[in-house]
C-alpha cells in the first residue's frame, strides 16, 4: 500500500508541476549530437531527432504547452514533415504533446504496453500509436537503420532504446537519468532489478564513442553510463543486505545508508526520501524472486 500511495503521489506530483509551470519562459534549446541527429532540451525527457531525406524522426514530444516550441525548433533543421514519432515509454513528460501532433497527423509508434497505458488511462485516440511492437522494430530512413529494443521491466513496463546504426548513437529514455538518482515507476510496471539489466545489456553493446541521449540531464557517453551503472550498484550492494535483515522503511531512513550520494544524485526529480522509499521497498519485496 505504502508503494502504490507514493507511486500515485508522484504521478500527481508530475502532472500538477506540468500545470504549474511558466511555459512561456520555457526555451527548447538544441545541441548537435552528430550529423543529422540531434538533442532537443525543455521541461520535461529529452527529445532526439533524426533529419534527413525521408523526413524527420523524432523521439518523445515533453508536454502539450510546449508543442510549437518543439515544432519551431524542429523547423530550424528541417522544413520536412515529422515522418514519424516515437515514445521511449508512457509517461506524460514525454507523450504530453502526443495529441496535439497526432492532430496533425503525425504517426506515433510505441511498444505494445505504452499503447495499454495510454489508452487505459484515458488518453484521446490522437495521443495513442497507431502502430506498436512486442520485441524489437526498425525504421529503415534517412539513410540509417534506426532501431528500437523493448526490456519488460525497468523504469517502466514499456521502455525501448533507440539505436541510431551507422551514427552510434542511442536514445535512453528514462532508463538513464544522467546524474541524477532514477525513478523507478514500480506501479508502471518498473522495477529496480529491471533498471540495473537494462543499463547493464547497454554498456554490454555500444563502445567507447558511443553518444547517448538520456531521458533527462546532459548528453553522454558509455563513460558516463558506467559512472551510472557504478552508483546503482553500489547503491544495491547497500540496500540489499539491510533489506535481507527486514528492516522497516522508517529504520532504514534513520540509517542514511545513501547519504554519500545524497547530495549529488538527489537533486532532480528523485529527492533523496523518495528514491530510497521506492528503491528500498522494491528490493524488499523482491528478494526471493
Amino acid at each position: 500500500m505504502k508503494t502504490l500511495t507514493l507511486t500515485f503521489i508522484l504521478a500527481l506530483s508530475l502532472s500538477t508541476n506540468a500545470f504549474a509551470q511558466d511555459w512561456d519562459n520555457i526555451e527548447i534549446t538544441t545541441q548537435k549530437v552528430t550529423d543529422d541527429l540531434y538533442m532537443l532540451v525543455g521541461e520535461g525527457g529529452n527529445l532526439g531527432v533524426s533529419i534527413g531525406e525521408d523526413g524527420v524522426f523524432l523521439i518523445d514530444d515533453q508536454y502539450a504547452p510546449l508543442t510549437e516550441k518543439i515544432l519551431t525548433a524542429i523547423r530550424k533543421l528541417s522544413t520536412d514533415e515529422i515522418h514519424f514519432a516515437f515514445n521511449t515509454h508512457f509517461h506524460g513528460d514525454h507523450t504530453g504533446g502526443n495529441e496535439n501532433l497526432g492532430k496533425k497527423g503525425i504517426e506515433f509508434v510505441a511498444h505494445d504496453n505504452v499503447y495499454k497505458r495510454l489508452s487505459e488511462g484515458g488518453s484521446p485516440k490522437e495521443a495513442l500509436p497507431i502502430i506498436t511492437f512486442n520485441d524489437q522494430l526498425t525504421f529503415h530512413m534517412n539513410g540509417i537503420h534506426i532501431k528500437t529494443k523493448h526490456y519488460h521491466s525497468a523504469h517502466t513496463d514499456g521502455d525501448s532504446i533507440v539505436y541510431f546504426e551507422g551514427k552510434n548513437v542511442i536514445h535512453m529514455g528514462d532508463t538513464f537519468f544522467n546524474e541524477n538518482y532514477p525513478y523507478v515507476d514500480v506501479d508502471g510496471g518498473g522495477s529496480w532489478k529491471g533498471l540495473l539489466a537494462v543499463v547493464k545489456d547497454t554498456i554490454d553493446n555500444i563502445d567507447d564513442n558511443t553518444k547517448i541521449i538520456p531521458g533527462h540531464g546532459r548528453l553522454s557517453d558509455k563513460a558516463g553510463l558506467q559512472v551510472y551503472y557504478d552508483v546503482l550498484m553500489d547503491i544495491n550492494h547497500i540496500l540489499t543486505p539491510i533489506a535481507k535483515q527486514g528492516l522497516t522503511l522508517d529504520a532504514v531512513k534513520k540509517l542514511q545508508p545513501l547519504k554519500k550520494y545524497d547530495g549529488q544524485y538527489g537533486n532532480g526529480f528523485m529527492n533523496p526520501d523518495t528514491f530510497i522509499s521506492i528503491v528500498y521497498m522494491n528490493i524488499l519485496n523482491n528478494l526471493d524472486k
